[in-house]
């Protein structure tokens, strides 16, 4: 989708001065509004490219390893990701994915990934803050899909499934998955999930799937009230990982699980999750907002609720609520 305007930025990244759009249209075949066009298309992509009408295109930011271009290298998926957007800096992802996807447009939209550097009002489950520093991968996918609602927390396993494979294929680390959303090693939190949807009734408008995983992050440099508890990929193998053939790789694996969804295979999913789960089998205190309780939590039923047995032998299902591992 972005081929010629990444030809365009090829040209800008080896130039120290500005370039002339008859030079960008000379050296690529192109007519100086198509070179107009592609340097729009990648400022929308998040790069900062100043003009000047004599001087031409300068790209301000060369430090490019983990932009969409780069991304797109690595990217092997139908949808998911074919169109992106990228900031350095932004509040939330997932504020941006609503404001867009509540401006209409949404079927031009579909699986747009919307790519944040750092977040500085990072959203968790729950409403809680989501500390989101640069070095870490925080994304926001915009899907249309075309779910029944109730089934839609298939996205969030999917998603949680996605993640865990990757983390344990490339870098041979045990990616499990605590229910409801995060992704932990060992007893320590190293990313999570966030699904949101906007709907009409039963009718869904849009779903967003947010991602965020402490990629490159440096443990000490947080906060100390969340230093015991969470840990990142880098820390875990000793070494920085590519966050953009990580990106590409989780993107590629949940194309293939939304594509199981939306073609009503939800058990494959579920029973994915389940072989991932590190809160099967677990004695559990589910805290909600009503009450709290403890038992042994024995299965995840198809809307994606928490089945747990109580002390007393009662059955009871958890649709929203944290879940602490005894």
């Amino acid at each position: 989708m972005y081929t010629q305007a990444f030809k365009v930025l090829e040209i800008l990244e080896t130039a120290d001065t500005p370039v002339l759009t008859s030079d960008i249209a000379s050296s690529l075949s192109l007519s100086k509004s198509a070179v107009w066009k592609h340097i729009n298309e990648l400022r929308q992509l998040g790069y900062d490219i100043t003009a000047s009408g004599e001087e031409g295109y300068l790209l301000q930011d060369k430090n490019l390893d983990y932009r969409p271009h780069i991304i797109y290298q690595h990217l092997k998926t139908r949808l998911i990701g074919r169109r992106m957007r990228f900031f350095e800096s932004i509040p939330s992802t997932i504020w941006y994915g609503k404001d867009l996807a509540e401006q209409g447009g949404i079927e031009e939209m579909n699986g747009m990934v919307i790519i944040a550097e750092e977040q500085t009002g990072g959203i968790g489950r729950m409403g809680r803050a989501w500390v989101s520093p640069a070095g870490g991968i925080w994304v926001t996918i915009i899907l249309q899909p075309k779910i029944p609602i109730d089934h839609l927390f298939m996205l969030t396993l999917a998603a949680s499934v996605s993640v865990a494979r990757v983390l344990r294929k490339m870098y041979d680390i045990g990616a499990l998955i605590k229910w409801p959303n995060d992704i932990i090693i060992g007893d320590k939190k190293v990313g999570g999930i966030l699904l949101e949807l906007g709907a009409e009734g039963n009718l869904v408008e849009y779903c967003l799937v947010s991602i965020g995983i402490d990629a490159n992050i440096k443990v000490e440099s947080m906060s100390q009230s969340i230093r015991t508890t969470m840990t990142s990929i880098s820390e875990e193998i000793n070494q920085e990982v590519d966050r953009a053939v990580l990106l590409a790789a989780i993107l590629k694996e949940f194309e293939s699980r939304y594509d199981m969804i939306s073609q009503g295979e939800y058990d494959a999913v579920t029973r994915e999750w389940k072989n991932f789960s590190s809160t099967i089998g677990r004695r559990v205190r589910i805290v909600t907002l009503r009450t709290q309780f403890e038992g042994e939590a024995v299965d995840v039923d198809p809307n994606g609720a928490l089945v747990v047995k109580k002390d007393n032998g009662k059955i009871e299902r958890i649709i929203a609520g944290d879940c602490i591992h005894l």
